[in-house]
């Protein structure tokens, strides 16, 4: 690991220590909309309602109907392509995160 991704590992660590999620559900950190052309701010309300987040903790991964675990397709550290609406709001040390299942998560961005 370079010294970067170091430091974001120790981040999603702090996080995934304190919350980890059940099952089939997604710890995500919303990546912050800023736009500016010039010295304009474009507002977030003006921006695409599709966002971005960082992937902090995974559950284990949903069950099949003989009770075995399914491996969860996203891991931590993954950037994901989230819904307008969904998911549930989490506030862990001050910082706010959302919780989804995995099948609301409309896909990995490739790095």
């Amino acid at each position: 690991y370079g010294r970067e991704e170091k430091f974001l590992h120790s981040l999603l660590g702090m996080a995934a220590r304190r919350l980890k999620p059940l099952f089939d559900r997604v710890l995500v950190q919303k990546a912050e909309l800023v736009a500016k052309i010039g010295s304009v701010y474009i507002p977030e309300s003006s921006m695409s309602k599709m966002s971005e987040g960082l992937v902090v903790a995974t559950g284990p991964g949903p069950r099949n109907q003989t009770g075995e675990t399914v491996k969860m397709t996203v891991k931590e550290g993954d950037t994901v392509l989230l819904p307008e609406y969904g998911g549930d709001k989490v506030e862990i040390d001050k910082k706010e995160y959302t919780l989804y299942r995995e099948s609301e998560l409309l896909g990995v961005l490739e790095k």
